[in-house]
């Protein structure tokens, strides 16, 4: 990790705990710590045989009524593995660190369990969640909405940057409208702790979501750093993202006592098995026209075309529209009040296209979104991962075309192949039949 001797260190009380006995990979491990040690106690559990982990039900999970109801809204029957492994052990307070593949409702776990364990006080937050993306946060924020539906005492807000600051400074001035639950970016989280207008004296539950993007970067990693520093030693942290490389993992393990580790060391089973993935090889003079081609012949419900800089997003979707192709860009080079209405259409189905940076590579849960086009491929094997997981996520069925133009590309191809152990085919001229990768 470059930079590391510039980043400042825990002191060895503040870590204590984070040399125990590691954590089993890719099951659940040790016993609940913290205040879970005396739920497990006091019922005899032995390590790692909780009854929830083989949950059928969310009903297994022991969750409060208002949750159950709220999942059964949302049209939520079973768990998914990634939430049979983490949610009995995490409800008992236990740290986790956990990768698994995109679309498998990792945000689920956290937003369940945390509202589960939150006894709201007025005028305190309880449950802090980072992540590196305003559409990200705000996203997070309605999945909170969502499943704290029937518990109105829980009051929830997004603050991340782009928007004024006096707006967040009054919603934690007053009792009536401070959140319990709060999701945000950490430069804008950071302002608000530097400032004094957030106190989180009285955090109970930290949540880094797509950790591995926060903590690679050095400025945001010290805003992290600088954030956890303000709350409590005595919390429950959990971190989540579908990639996790092995020099990332000892740096999250810094924030964590004897954390339920889920890590996928074989980088094959994090593909999406209802996804199909196709290359088209091309100059990049052809792009536009295939394309074109692509959209004009290909059924899909929504699209997500990937470009690897602002300039070309704007300039990609000026060119779709012209086209009569009614598309939206979300990148960085928009305003964040843009962003968030240009989000909110393409979620709300308004719009079919969208042509974006990796800005929107991560993370984001649109339904719709059943084809992924890497117009530019990315620049390394895990964004790839990330992008194409847009489509085909919670085992869905999916496409995704890659353009290979350049000689990095094709290095850039073998890279993604090689990791993930998949044999991309070139994309069949006569097309692919819709059924195999549309969801009836």
């Amino acid at each position: 990790m470059s930079h590391e001797e510039d980043l400042i260190d825990y002191s060895d009380d503040e870590l204590a705990g984070n040399d125990a006995a590691p954590a089993q990979v890719e099951s659940v491990s040790n016993g609940a710590s913290k205040k879970g040690d005396a739920a497990a106690a006091s019922g005899d559990a032995k390590k790692g045989s909780y009854v929830g982990i083989h949950a059928t039900s969310f009903r297994d999970f022991l969750l409060k009524p208002e949750l159950l109801r709220a999942i059964t809204d949302c049209g939520f029957e079973h768990p998914s593995d990634v939430q049979q492994k983490c949610i009995p052990q995490a409800i008992l307070g236990q740290d986790v660190l956990c990768q698994a593949k995109s679309g498998l409702g990792k945000t689920a776990v956290f937003v369940l369990v945390s509202l589960q364990q939150i006894e709201p006080v007025p005028g305190e937050c309880s449950v802090l969640v980072m992540c590196h993306t305003r559409e990200l946060a705000y996203q997070i924020r309605n999945e909170y909405n969502r499943f704290s539906k029937y518990i109105p005492d829980i009051k929830t807000s997004v603050f991340y940057g782009g928007t004024p600051m006096a707006k967040d400074v009054e919603i934690l001035s007053s009792k009536d409208t401070h959140p319990h639950v709060i999701v945000g970016t950490p430069g804008r989280l950071n302002a608000l702790v530097r400032a004094k207008e957030l106190r989180l004296a009285n955090v109970k539950v930290f949540v880094l979501d797509e950790c591995d993007k926060m903590l690679e970067q050095i400025d945001m990693r010290r805003d992290v750093q600088d954030i956890f520093r303000a709350t409590p030693t005595a919390k429950q942290v959990m971190f989540f993202s579908a990639t996790l490389s092995p020099e990332i993992i000892p740096v999250c393990k810094k924030f964590m006592q004897n954390p339920l580790e889920i890590i996928t060391n074989d980088m094959t089973k994090l593909t999406l098995h209802g996804l199909q993935q196709y290359y088209i090889k091309l100059n990049e003079g052809e792009k536009n026209r295939k394309l074109n081609d692509l959209l004009d012949s290909l059924e899909f419900n929504q699209v997500i075309i990937f470009v690897k800089s602002t300039a070309r997003a704007t300039e990609l979707d000026k060119i779709l529209r012209e086209c009569n192709f009614p598309s939206v860009a979300v990148h960085s080079g928009v305003s964040q009040e843009e962003r968030i209405k240009r989000y909110k259409e393409f979620k709300e189905f308004k719009t079919r296209i969208c042509v974006a940076t990796d800005v929107f590579g991560r993370g984001i849960d649109i339904e719709r979104i059943n084809l992924a086009i890497n117009y530019d491929l990315p620049t390394d094997a895990a964004s790839y991962l990330h992008r194409v997981g847009r489509a085909g996520r919670f085992g869905t069925k999916g496409l995704s075309i890659s353009f290979v133009g350049n000689e990095d590309d094709q290095k850039m191809l073998a890279e993604i192949e090689k990791k993930f152990e998949v044999a991309m085919p070139e994309f069949p001229e006569g097309g692919i039949e819709a059924s195999t990768y549309m969801n009836e």
